[in-house]
């Protein structure tokens, strides 16, 4: 690994070509924080697929390209006097201090949720309304539950058990159930949308992430259904022209290639 020196000589050599690229090159010159915003989206998800596959070198190279995106940015206020690089990460390091009193300050915890429970309490003390304030209304929807879920948790708002969670679950279920057989559309989708709140919270308790075990399960799908493409051509076949019993035949083999 490198040492403090090298490390601050890599940033300090980011830094660098960022201010070249800046003055030199017409494509960076004319980048603004909001013709950036969507790359920067983009690159995110790259690195959120990269650590799924555990691909270190595609993550290391991930965190480079979000690295660029956060020094451009900063490089980019500094150009209208808002600020730059230096205040970005003395902010964050001021902030660090005071949302860890059991660190830098006398206050003792027993664990991770005393922890959480401070920190909200902190967000509170620094101009937070709610306890809420603080999840983007632009994450994705389970993400997002998945956030509101925590957060309502570190204010003390939350089941005592995971079993009561499963009850709830069950519950939502089977007014889902019930409203699908009704055949409301407006009431299936607002049931529908809890038995998916219920599950997230239930995934919580397992100290499961939702929205990994959904991504791991979306590219198992894509996996197989390109063997059973793949394996259908090869016989000379198209999907189009198997019926559900060989394609749950090609479906089998790719399980068990797995």
């Amino acid at each position: 690994m490198n040492s403090r020196d090298e490390k601050l000589k890599a940033f300090d050599r980011l830094l660098t070509i960022m201010d070249e690229l800046r003055e030199k090159c017409p494509w960076d010159k004319k980048q603004t924080m909001e013709s950036l915003r969507h790359l920067t989206i983009e690159e995110t998800y790259e690195l959120a697929d990269a650590i799924l596959e555990r691909d270190m070198d595609e993550i290391k190279k991930e965190i480079g390209d979000l690295m660029l995106h956060m020094v451009f940015y900063a490089r980019i206020a500094s150009e209208t006097g808002d600020f730059d690089i230096a205040d970005v990460l003395n902010g964050i390091c001021d902030k660090l201090i005071a949302r860890h009193p059991h660190v830098y300050g006398e206050v003792r915890v027993s664990g991770e949720e005393e922890v959480k429970a401070n920190w909200e309490k902190l967000k509170l003390k620094e101009g937070n309304r709610s306890v809420l304030d603080g999840v983007p209304a632009s994450l994705p929807a389970m993400v997002k539950a998945q956030r509101i879920q925590e957060k309502a948790r570190g204010a003390g708002f939350d089941w005592e058990h995971a079993e009561q969670v499963w009850q709830k679950v069950q519950e939502e279920l089977n007014e889902f159930y019930n409203e699908a057989q009704r055949g409301n559309k407006e009431a299936m989708e607002r049931e529908f949308g809890d038995v998916l709140f219920s599950l997230i919270n239930y995934a919580r308790f397992l100290d499961l992430n939702p929205e990994n075990a959904l991504e791991k399960t979306n590219k198992k799908f894509i996996q197989r259904f390109q063997y059973m493409e793949s394996a259908a051509a090869a016989d000379g076949r198209s999907l189009s022209d198997l019926t559900l019993i060989e394609m749950d035949a090609y479906w089998n083999k790719a399980k068990n290639l797995e």
